[in-house]
């Protein structure tokens, strides 16, 4: 069963002389079906609100940092814009995975130049045309933080 509740996956680094691992052991990728990254032209570019209803995400960055916004979908055909806006920020050096569940709509913005975001999915990409729901950038308004 999937679970519902948007949650960090916690790893480490592991260093000597030849250089460093970067590792998130406890990531469970059994459900993972593909992978992109995504890479920002800038860091004033906002990506989202983008929302699925039957595929979950993980979200891991391989270099700089974003800020992700969180909103908890209400209603798919009419989303409520005054979802609370829930903004966390993940950086390269804090090796965790960010796990966001069913239901749940994202929105990203690189606040460093060259920042690239690893994301995992449980579904093919076959499937995305099916559960690809998306508002505008301005679209929800209500900020709060984590």
């Amino acid at each position: 069963m999937k679970e519902n509740k948007v949650k960090s996956i916690i790893g480490g680094i592991a260093k000597d002389h030849r250089g460093q691992i970067r590792f998130v052991n406890d990531f469970d990728m059994a459900q993972v079906k593909r992978f992109y990254i995504i890479k920002n032209t800038d860091t004033e570019l906002i990506r989202g609100w983008r929302a699925h209803r039957m595929e979950q995400r993980w979200f891991y960055v391989l270099s700089g940092t974003f800020a992700v916004d969180l909103i908890k979908i209400d209603n798919w055909e009419n989303a409520s814009p005054d979802l609370p806006v829930n903004k966390l920020i993940l950086k390269a050096d804090e090796q965790q995975v960010l796990h966001v569940p069913i239901g749940y709509g994202t929105a990203f913005q690189a606040l460093e130049p060259e920042s690239e975001l690893l994301v995992f999915a449980d579904y093919g990409i076959e499937h995305a045309k099916n559960d690809d729901y998306t508002w505008p950038v301005d679209y929800f308004v209500k900020r709060l933080s984590l």
